[in-house]
């Protein structure tokens, strides 16, 4: 007798059914909960694959309101270095700037500032503050022998504040001197950070930017459960990661939840997200082990085979619903992960259950995902693989533990549950992300849905067949002008 245990259901299968609503697009909340002590401002997270997310994505979809997680498909320190750029790029206040010795020399600080990109330095002597040294005092220097203490601004010239100053003062005492930082002092002139122009003019420009509470840019990072796992987590934790990933293609297993409760002992501090599942019972024993979000998604990402070559998994829209059930009341969210492919998509994936959504094809022909822009047969693309893929697990530090594989046995003895392509280029991250979140208002607006916690739990759905969805697309037409979100084929 066959074990059926329901009819499962995905996003083609589905429509919202629209209802009365006294709620405009443009004034509906998308703010929403990525884990259970983590607000984004948009229900948006990029994936953790290597031709998605590193450092310049992570910072762009953080700036938008969403998160990055940060690929493991590198050394350990390679990650952490990532998840310090994206750390760096922003701050209300730099709490801890990098400093150099006043008796270092100009070669030293060239080195400093080409590693960390950046252009000014505070600098100590014997641990006191005794100026800055900034592009503007190195710009024509070429005596790379000359002690920073000769070229630096002293001490006497500092333009100074003290610990608590309003934003608005230092704008004011940034635009009268003329300059771009300012260093924050204790009545002892202590060094205790610094504040620049840039992130001031950042923070504005980007107001519904995603940011600790030091005014730093979130950041997430992905780690597997292999035997340097340990020492990965405390790298990305020293590095001021926000939430580990514990990424798996099979997340309702010993390793991954011996692994969730592991960091949660270890790091109770950090956040972490456990998966991929796509069963109740798997959400339940996650939720038990620590987790603060769990991931949903067993096969449905475009470059994804898993479903083909194990026969494992379950259609998504069914996956996020029978999770979302078992969660219920625990206050653990959850997250889509997969199968994404317009707007409407996104949509209906938060109705069945979801707090947010992961995408990787959405995101990675973008102009901040990492790789060339390749030209083939006249048009722009980018390249994009799976985690599954044989040249994701095939590398050294590659994705094979991903899939419980072992790499060290040569590339021809893995077994890849993902393919390698390209996708067209799609321009920046911010313009996609304008007509995802665009489609998503329309749709609160359709359903009366005022906020994201509304939209989980008041539509409803009505299920189609292959007439009612090839009635919803584009039909006994010719498209002469392309649409930004709506792209067939």
């Amino acid at each position: 007798m066959l074990r059926i245990s329901q009819e499962a259901l995905t996003f083609d299968d589905i429509l919202l059914v629209p209802g009365y609503s006294e709620v405009l697009p443009n004034e509906v909340s998308l703010k929403t909960r990525l884990t259970r002590g983590i607000e984004l401002n948009i229900p948006l997270v990029s994936a953790a694959m290597d031709t998605v997310t590193e450092a310049r994505l992570a910072i762009a979809m953080a700036q938008e309101g969403g998160i990055g997680i940060i690929h493991k498909n590198m050394t350990i320190e390679q990650q952490a270095a990532e998840v310090r750029k994206v750390k760096r790029y922003e701050a209300g206040v730099v709490k801890d700037p990098i400093t150099i010795e006043a008796d270092a020399t100009v070669r030293e600080l060239f080195e400093l500032t080409r590693m960390h990109n950046i252009s000014g330095v505070p600098v100590l002597h014997d641990g006191d503050l005794v100026g800055i040294v900034t592009s503007r005092d190195v710009r024509f220097e070429n005596r790379l022998d000359a002690t920073v203490r000769q070229v630096m601004t002293p001490k006497e010239r500092l333009v100074t504040v003290k610990e608590g100053a309003d934003k608005n003062d230092v704008r004011e005492l940034l635009h009268k001197h003329r300059i771009e930082r300012v260093l924050i002092v204790d009545e002892k002139f202590a060094l205790k950070g610094m504040m620049t122009v840039n992130d001031i003019e950042k923070a504005k420009a980007y107001p519904l930017a995603s940011k600790d509470d030091q005014g730093r840019l979130r950041v997430g990072a992905a780690v597997g459960t292999g035997k340097d796992t340990g020492d990965r987590v405390a790298a990305l934790v020293n590095a001021g990661v926000d939430v580990v990933v514990v990424d798996t293609a099979h997340g309702h297993s010993k390793g991954v939840i011996d692994r969730v409760r592991w960091v949660k002992q270890n790091f109770p501090e950090v956040q972490v997200i456990g998966g991929n599942i796509a069963t109740g019972a798997a959400a339940k024993a996650l939720a038990e082990a620590g987790a603060d979000a769990v991931k949903v998604g067993i096969g449905p990402g475009s470059i994804c085979t898993t479903r083909i070559v194990a026969g494992v998994g379950v259609p998504q829209i069914s996956a996020i619903a029978n999770v979302a059930a078992a969660l219920e009341g625990t206050g653990v969210p959850l997250i889509a992960d997969g199968g994404i492919r317009f707007s409407g998509d996104l949509s209906k994936a938060i109705v069945a259950g979801a707090s947010c959504v992961m995408m990787g094809s959405m995101f990675a022909g973008t102009e901040e995902a990492p790789g060339e822009i390749e030209l083939f047969q006249g048009r722009s693309y980018k390249a994009y693989r799976g985690m599954g893929s044989l040249g994701a697990m095939s590398q050294a530090q590659g994705s094979s533990d991903r899939y419980f594989q072992d790499s060290s046995a040569g590339a021809e003895k893995l077994v890849p549950e993902g393919i390698e392509g390209r996708v067209p280029y799609k321009g920046t991250l911010s313009a996609i992300i304008h007509q995802l979140m665009g489609g998503l208002r329309s749709s609160m607006g359709y359903t009366g849905s005022a906020d994201i916690e509304e939209m989980r739990t008041k539509p409803e759905f009505v299920r189609i067949t292959g007439a009612g969805m090839a009635e919803s697309h584009v039909h006994d037409v010719q498209i002469t002008k392309e649409a930004p979100n709506y792209r067939v084929g």
